[in-house]
């Protein structure tokens, strides 16, 4: 193991939880930044709180990147740093829906386009672009609840860092295990009752890397297809469930709700911090699956999807059909 990538392995995530703890404890302390996340109907919280969160962990990850001359795609450092301008407006200011999903797509499908070009057809690249688009998105649209998407960050990004480090990336396992850092220390204050929220600043630009990194380590050999899918499957299968059943109820997808199945267990009783734990225990069980299987070959892989995709449709059922029973009890006991 090299003596270099030894102590760069250790010492970027340490500096990078410590720049991201110092950053966020300065905004959530300092007053420096007002943007304010004011409750509204579809809100699962009741005062208003800070949304600059995700500017001390993006802040890290690239403070640190640069310091350790980290070896990404220059359209992976372009596409980051635009999103979370972007975004950080949006915050701020707000964009209309159009701009951000404009350039949610250029960002996605030219990072895409320079990545596979020379190996891939352009239905390849214009998909993969999509997809990357879509998982910048729903991983804003997850994040709405305590301790989650941070947590998402932490141990998806960790799952990341770990496969690389066992199939002999070191430097990706540790610009992956940087990430991991910043999120840890973003959790130190978003777990419930969070002092401070990731904002789209934090949100989107994740969200872009755990497709961008799950690509860019499939084209790197590193992991099978499928396991950047199953880590973040969590995200993935709730947001777009979600997507899909409001689309055929002829709902606007892209207005704001409080319709994702992690909102509705928050609301049914099981409490912002109870959630985020189960949520946890979730993701670790399917990531640490899907990195088990990544030395076996395709068919045990895919098999295994299946497995977790049986899985969450069985959840999602029995929680529909609990909601529907407890709904229709409600509403006999106050005949």
């Amino acid at each position: 193991m090299n003596s270099e990538f030894s102590f760069q392995l250790v010492a970027a995530p340490l500096l990078s939880f410590l720049v991201a703890y110092l950053l966020i404890f300065w905004l959530v302390k300092g007053n420096a930044l007002k943007i304010l996340d004011f409750p509204n109907k579809r809100s699962l919280h009741s005062t208003p709180v800070p949304r600059t969160g995700g500017i001390g962990l993006i802040l890290s990850i690239l403070l640190v990147w640069l310091l350790f001359s980290a070896s990404l795609p220059i359209s992976l450092w372009v596409g980051f740093s635009v999103l979370a301008l972007v975004s950080l407006a949006d915050d701020v200011k707000g964009v209309s829906v159009l701009v951000r999903l404009l350039a949610h797509i250029l960002v996605a499908i030219s990072f895409s386009a320079m990545l596979l070009l020379d190996g891939y057809n352009w239905v390849m690249v214009i998909g993969m672009g999509l997809a990357i688009a879509w998982m910048s998105n729903l991983y804003n649209f997850m994040d709405g609840s305590d301790g989650l998407a941070g947590g998402m960050a932490f141990i998806g990004f960790g799952y990341y860092g770990v496969t690389a480090l066992l199939a002999g990336n070191m430097e990706f396992a540790m610009i992956n295990f940087c990430i991991m850092a910043s999120a840890g220390a973003f959790l130190h204050f978003n777990f419930h009752p969070a002092k401070i929220f990731l904002g789209d600043v934090g949100a989107v630009p994740l969200g872009f890397l755990a497709a961008a990194f799950g690509i860019l380590g499939w084209v790197k050999g590193l992991w099978s297809f499928w396991l950047p899918l199953l880590i973040f499957s969590p995200f993935i299968v709730d947001a777009s469930m979600t997507l899909i059943k409001r689309f055929f109820r002829g709902e606007r997808v892209w207005q704001a709700h409080r319709e994702h199945y992690y909102q509705r267990v928050v609301q049914s009783g099981v409490g912002h911090r109870n959630t985020a734990l189960l949520e946890y225990l979730l993701m670790l069980m399917v990531g640490g699956s899907a990195v088990w299987a990544n030395s076996y070959d395709f068919i045990t892989q895919s098999w295994l999807a299946v497995m977790w995709g049986s899985i969450y449709l069985i959840i999602m059922r029995a929680f529909d059909c609990y909601q529907r029973y407890r709904y229709t009890k409600i509403q006999d006991d106050c005949k």
